[in-house]
């Protein structure tokens, strides 16, 4: 390809999906994916259809709703993956059948095939997913580790089987940015019918170079990236969206590329990322974190104050970030915040900001100011809706004390029934807990509990992130409050609630032990 237009491929529904509780609910799915569609992703991976039911329901949905995007399913090297997947995005303007197989040593001896047997399956499998659908994306798994003499048979043969896009994984994070330019420029240059395909690059971050060798891949002539946002994915997460959409922005002189992406919606879909998959942003992450643009140090700010661009080499405003944070208070309006909540990148309706408002007037009676990152906060607590969920907290109240247990007195409402308990823990949080536990038993395990400060004070709110697994099935649960073990405990039965879906959705149970046993 000579083009300088790169494409953009985002898998954080599919790749980005995979990471261990970042598991997504239907809606959330739908809700992300609208939001890529209308940021310019070219390509939206939106899952793995023979996954499960759910999955394939989200894919098929995401293809009937899609606008613009190329609408791409993920399916295995076999005649019923690739058959499940078309059934998914066959309702897309535009649909894609992206089949992979594992062609280095290591990955060859899953399935015991020799070269000649896997070549052969591709040969079939992308003929086969070729008469379906006329785009369709082949990916070699752990193609960086792949002798270069068969990656170069089995890419050929893919592409004469009918494969108009060829992805070239760096599965597990293994390569350098040289070889990876290498690897791409040996494959146009040795293999015959490359110059008439796209090719695709796909790294992990396993040693921290997914974003340098994404770009290497495109000097290299690869017009594809695949990437999530937030570098979200499998151990060490994917090549970063925002990352490489916004070197090629700021580095013209050196990747002159082009992408269709609306930059100025980045912080809005990071934002949205992190408050479902419960996978908050580190603060000194590139580009999304909290201090990319903060300036403490006094050089750096009197450097700032006399010309931004002694220290910043992009604008906030580039990447949808408010240039002005500026306090709102409980004298505050619905058409000062419907205002603020644009400039933020929410577009509430009214019903939506009636609920946000009242949710802002009682925050600001607590907070002496409210800040944009505290109705960031607010807002996306809003979006649950919690008159849905079987578990809702009425009324928690804590007694701590220097030595003993601490006690929590829980008011729980469990299908529209209120039920109240004492119980005792280690501390606040731990006793609040328990008191769940008791008036709902279950085994669902805390794999992860995490307390993050949304702006600066003793009276900021805290933003908790809780991770619960039960038999296989991870939840996770967000919750903010100024209150940190109220936050909690919300953060705790949102998990919670997401869990009972699951069972629900899985045919299991609820609790064995009946919470109306107990009363």
């Amino acid at each position: 390809m000579t083009t300088n237009n790169v494409l953009i491929f985002d898998t954080t529904l599919r790749d980005g999906e995979q990471s261990p509780g970042a598991t997504m609910t239907h809606d959330e799915k739908l809700e992300i994916a609208e939001l890529l569609d209308d940021m310019g992703v070219d390509i939206i991976e939106a899952g793995f259809p023979i996954a499960s039911d759910g999955d394939f329901a989200a894919v098929s949905e995401i293809a009937r709703r899609s606008k613009r995007a190329v609408i791409c399913g993920l399916a295995r090297a076999n005649f019923n993956d690739i058959d499940r997947c078309w059934d998914a995005v066959k309702h897309a303007a535009r649909p894609r059948i992206h089949t992979f197989i594992g062609t280095s040593p290591t990955h060859r001896a899953i399935p015991n095939l020799t070269m000649d047997q896997m070549a052969a399956r591709i040969h079939d499998t992308v003929t086969h997913a070729r008469n379906l659908c006329d785009n369709v994306q082949w990916s070699p798994m752990d193609a960086t580790r792949t002798e270069h003499d068969y990656l170069c048979r089995v890419v050929e043969i893919a592409i004469k089987a009918g494969a108009t896009t060829i992805n070239i994984p760096d599965t597990v994070g293994y390569t350098y940015p040289r070889e990876s330019a290498d690897l791409i420029a040996m494959l146009l240059e040795r293999v015959p019918g490359a110059d008439t395909i796209i090719f695709a690059t796909h790294c992990h971050n396993d040693l921290g170079m997914a974003t340098a060798n994404s770009l290497a891949a495109v000097e290299a002539g690869a017009r594809q990236i695949e990437c999530t946002i937030n570098g979200l994915g499998e151990r060490a997460g994917n090549t970063a969206l925002e990352e490489v959409v916004m070197a090629m922005k700021v580095r013209q002189d050196i990747l002159p590329y082009q992408t269709g992406i609306d930059t100025t919606r980045i912080m809005t879909l990071s934002r949205k990322v992190a408050a479902v998959s419960g996978f908050a942003v580190q603060f000194n992450k590139a580009i999304v974190g909290k201090n990319a643009f903060l300036h403490e140090s006094g050089i750096h700010q009197d450097g700032v104050l006399k010309n931004v661009e002694t220290f910043e080499i992009m604008r906030p405003e580039d990447i949808g970030l408010t240039a002005n944070n500026i306090a709102m208070g409980k004298h505050s309006g619905r058409a000062a915040l419907r205002s603020k909540m644009r400039e933020l990148g929410f577009d509430l309706a009214d019903n939506q900001l009636n609920d946000v408002f009242v949710r802002f007037k009682a925050l600001a009676d607590r907070k002496k100011e409210v800040y944009d990152d505290d109705l960031i906060a607010l807002v996306q607590d809003e979006e649950r809706h919690e008159d849905e969920d079987t578990l809702q907290v009425k009324r928690l109240r804590v007694v701590c004390g220097t030595d003993g247990p601490q006690e929590a007195e829980l008011t729980l409402t469990i299908d529209g029934v209120d039920h109240s308990i004492d119980a005792t823990g280690d501390g606040p949080v731990d006793a609040a807990f328990n008191a769940v536990k008791m008036l709902w038993p279950h085994k669902a395990r805390l794999q992860l509990y995490q307390v993050h400060a949304v702006t600066e004070g003793t009276d900021a709110q805290a933003t908790v992130s809780v991770r619960i697994e039960e038999d296989g099935r991870i939840a996770t649960g967000q919750s903010a409050d100024t209150d940190t073990v109220v936050a909690s405990l919300k953060a705790y039965v949102n998990a919670l609630n997401r869990l009972i879906v699951r069972r629900e959705k899985s045919g299991s149970d609820r609790p064995e032990v009946s919470y109306r046993d107990l009363h």
